[in-house]
Parts: C-alpha cells; sequence; structure tokens
C-alpha cells in the first residue's frame, strides 16, 4: 500500500486508560494543549468528562426555543386565519376567534416543533446518522461498554500532527497508543438488500393505489370503512319510531317555554301577544284580594267558604288574559305583503286564499268523506273579528283544538304579518267604496263593486273595534 492510500486511510490515535482517573487527567492535559477535535469513551458517566475535553454548552436549547416559539406562533396563525378570515363561522354567538379558545392548538403546536428541533437538531450537531466508525475497526474498542477507557484525538484537528498526538498521549501513561484505520469492508450496498427496499416500496404503493381506485370508481356497495367515525350512526330517520321514549316517537318536540336567540329582543310582549304591565297588575291585584281574604277571622272566612261555592255559569269561563289588542308594529304595505305570502304558504292550504276556511286540504277531506276531520274555522266569524290581535298570535303560535302550533316553523316577525293580513282579509269582506283610494273608486264603479257592502270602521285594524 502507498504512502497517500495509507494516509487517506488514516482517521487518528486513540489511546486505552484503565481507570476514569487517568482519563480525566489525560484529557485535561489534551486540552490544554489546544486539542478540540477530540472525545472520550467510557462504559459508564463519568463526572467532569465534558470540562475536562473543554465541551462547550450545546446549542440545542436554543433550536428548541425557536421552535417551540416557531409552532406556537403557526397554531396561533392557522388558528385565526381558519376561524376568522377564511371560514368564518358562528357558534352560540361567539367571536369568530379568541385567544383562550385556540391555547390547546398552540400548545400542541408548540410540543410538536420542539419535540421535532430537539430530535433532528441532535442529529444534526452531532453528525448522524454515521452508519460506520473506524474506531470500530480496533478490536480493543469492543471493552469501552465493559470496563476500559478510551480518549480519541482526530486527524480533522487543526492542531493535528500525527507524530505530535503520537507523543503526547504516550507521555500520558496509557495502556497503549494505536492507529485508526478506515474499515477495509466494502462499500456498495448488498444486492438483497436493494432488492428488499426495492420490494418494499412496491408493496407501500398498494394502499395508496386501491384508496385512489376507490375515490375514482363508482360501485354499488358500501364502501370499507377502516376508521368509521360518524360515517355510519344509530340515528333515527325524520318520521320514525323509536323505542327510547314512551310516545314511540323518535322526533322530540320542542321543550315548552323554550325561546329562541334574539325573540326577547323586542319584550315579552313582542313574543307572547300579551300586555305584560296589565297582566302583572292583575297578578298584583289578585294577591291583594287573596291576602285580605286569608287574614279575616276564621268563622268569617269558613262562613264566606260556606255561603260561595264555586261558579258553575260560563262566564266564569271567560278569557280574561290581558292580549294585546292590535299589531305592535307599524303596518304597512311591505308588512302585509310578507304576511300574505306567509298565509298563502301556511295557513291557505286549510283556511283558504280568502280564509273561509276551504282550503284545499279541507276539499280534500270532504271528498274523502274524512270522519275525524275538523272544518277549519272560517277567519270572517263575528267572534273572529272580536278577537284581540295577541290571541290570533298566540294560536298561530300554539295552535287551537286540532290546529298544530307554528311557532317553531314562521318567525315571531312572520307570524304578526300574518295577523296583520288575516286583519286585512277580513276588512275585504265588508270594505265600502269609501275605504278605495279615490284614484281607483272610477274603475271599481266600472268594473264589479259590491251593491250591497257594509261600511266599516275607517282606520286600519281589528273591524270590530275602534
Amino acid at each position: 500500500m502507498s504512502k497517500s492510500e495509507n494516509a487517506n486511510r488514516f482517521h487518528g490515535w486513540v489511546a486505552e486508560f484503565d481507570s476514569p482517573q487517568q482519563l480525566l487527567a489525560a484529557a485535561e492535559r489534551v486540552r490544554d494543549a489546544g486539542y478540540t477535535h477530540t472525545d472520550a469513551f467510557t462504559p459508564f458517566p463519568v463526572h467532569g468528562i465534558d470540562e475536562a475535553l473543554g465541551i462547550r454548552p450545546t446549542h440545542l436549547p436554543w433550536i428548541v426555543l425557536g421552535c417551540g416559539l416557531t409552532g406556537g406562533l403557526t397554531g396561533l396563525v392557522l388558528s385565526w386565519w381558519t376561524n376568522a378570515i377564511d371560514y368564518p363561522y358562528i357558534i352560540s354567538g361567539k367571536p369568530y376567534w379568541s385567544l383562550p379558545a385556540n391555547i390547546p392548538v398552540m400548545f400542541e403546536l408548540t410540543i410538536l416543533f420542539s419535540a421535532f428541533g430537539a430530535l433532528f437538531g441532535m442529529l444534526a450537531l452531532n453528525r448522524l446518522p454515521k452508519y460506520s466508525n473506524p474506531l470500530f475497526t480496533n478490536p480493543k474498542f469492543d471493552r469501552a461498554t465493559d470496563d476500559t477507557f478510551f480518549l480519541y484525538i482526530d486527524r480533522t484537528d487543526p492542531r493535528f500532527d500525527a507524530q505530535g498526538v503520537q507523543r503526547l498521549l504516550t507521555d500520558l501513561g496509557p495502556k497503549s497508543v494505536e492507529e485508526v484505520l478506515e474499515d477495509d469492508s466494502p462499500a456498495e450496498v448488498p444486492r438483497f438488500l436493494m432488492f428488499l427496499g426495492l420490494l418494499g416500496a412496491l408493496v407501500a404503493l398498494v394502499p395508496p393505489l386501491i384508496i385512489m381506485q376507490m375515490r375514482l370508481t363508482k360501485s354499488d356497495q358500501p364502501r370499507f370503512h377502516i376508521f368509521h367515525d360518524m360515517d355510519n350512526m344509530a340515528n333515527k330517520q325524520t318520521q320514525t319510531t323509536s323505542t327510547l321514549f314512551a310516545d314511540g316517537r323518535a322526533m322530540r318536540a320542542d321543550v315548552p317555554g323554550t325561546v329562541k336567540l334574539g325573540q326577547l329582543e323586542d319584550g315579552l310582549d313582542y313574543s307572547t301577544g300579551i300586555d305584560m304591565e296589565r297582566l302583572a297588575a292583575m297578578q298584583a291585584q289578585a294577591g291583594q284580594q287573596l291576602t285580605s281574604l286569608l287574614v279575616q277571622e276564621p268563622a268569617a272566612a269558613d262562613a264566606a267558604g260556606a255561603t260561595q261555592p264555586a261558579a258553575a255559569d260560563p262566564a266564569a269561563a271567560v278569557d280574561t288574559t290581558p292580549w294585546l289588542p292590535r299589531v305592535p308594529v307599524s303596518v304597512d304595505a311591505a308588512l302585509l305583503e310578507r304576511g300574505e305570502t306567509k298565509f298563502n304558504i301556511y295557513c291557505a292550504v286549510c283556511h283558504g286564499v280568502d280564509g273561509s276556511g276551504m282550503g284545499l286540504v279541507n276539499q280534500r277531506a270532504q271528498q274523502i268523506l274524512a270522519s275525524t276531520w275538523q272544518q277549519p274555522s272560517s277567519l270572517h266569524q263575528e267572534y273572529l273579528y272580536e278577537m284581540p290581535d295577541g290571541k290570533i298570535f298566540n294560536t298561530i303560535t300554539n295552535g287551537i283544538r286540532k290546529m298544530p302550533g307554528y311557532g317553531s316553523q314562521i318567525g315571531l316577525d312572520d307570524r304578526w304579518a300574518i295577523v296583520a293580513y288575516v286583519r286585512a282579509l277580513q276588512r275585504s269582506r265588508s270594505a265600502a267604496l269609501t275605504d278605495v283610494p279615490e284614484t281607483e273608486r272610477d274603475e271599481i264603479r266600472e268594473g264589479v263593486a259590491p251593491a250591497g257592502a257594509v261600511a266599516a270602521p275607517a282606520s286600519f285594524g281589528n273591524p270590530a273595534q275602534n
């Protein structure tokens, strides 16, 4: 072997010691001599070896800190962008983005980036992975994990001189000082390993190809689910039965008294159709009467109870609820048009477009002679003319007799719009020519104006009031 070839195979010198004290003393001598590309190998941790070798503190904590800050900022920007900018979504009236709600995301990304920084930073600082080490060619080096201590000086050290390093290590009193030479084993990758790697790569392509084929083709068979997540759930469909509830219905009615978000912004009067101030006054007056009765002498109270039996006449059942007499909003053409639209959607199928109670559902029930069908009320009956607007609103909301409540289907404003349109329908039956604008009266006279129309009140509202 030529001298140049031997120089290319030479990596440095390694000294063998019997005790950690000898190794520490030798490491300090080598450090004081100015060598920096050194390393020590021991079978167990030796305290003070880092200082003896002159190893400076690692930069790894700073790498981990930078990666952690990067991860936290990434989580912050990602959550802000996705929730507040790219896809804003209102959940229970909460803000699009808030810091407390997204701290878990920032925390997780901080930990993830820090872990990656610690792993890959350690590998980079240690110049890993290193698939072979020239020290492994020395048979004595195997005892580094048993009972022997080694000190190594690499030839890449700026102060390295082969003969000088050999003399320095020899003067330290080691058991031996030997050259570290390159391994003579072949550097080519064995063919069978290349074959196994290629076979593994081909096998790894099978799952992605199957997934691609499933996504790009149609099939009449259910998809194969590895993770079902929420794709297949034991949920009930609408209008089906269930053994979970006593009534046997899978669909659940709204909880009584539930008010949708924002419905109470205009007050209880607007959402119930009841004059709450009058109701509170009535309840206070009833409480005072009850209190005055209880403070009477016992004998007088007994006599009053004995001589005043419960009333049984129909007048005792009169509705005393203080309903709002009129629609609590300004009635204009836009409100009436809106009410007409909603009326034709929800009400006309039973009550008819003209409010006469002869809607398509009622006509069909009469054709098939439905025995359980109940004739819808005509909106032109006298008692409905006298009914307060608030009570009509309450009937639309909660229903009456066989008519279901539409509070969950028709919005609050739309229910009042329907009430206003019902009043317009009622007034149209008893309208007089004087109720028509002067610019349109001539057209009515030339057309089909009703001959015996009954004059109606001059102001819009309840035809039987005002």
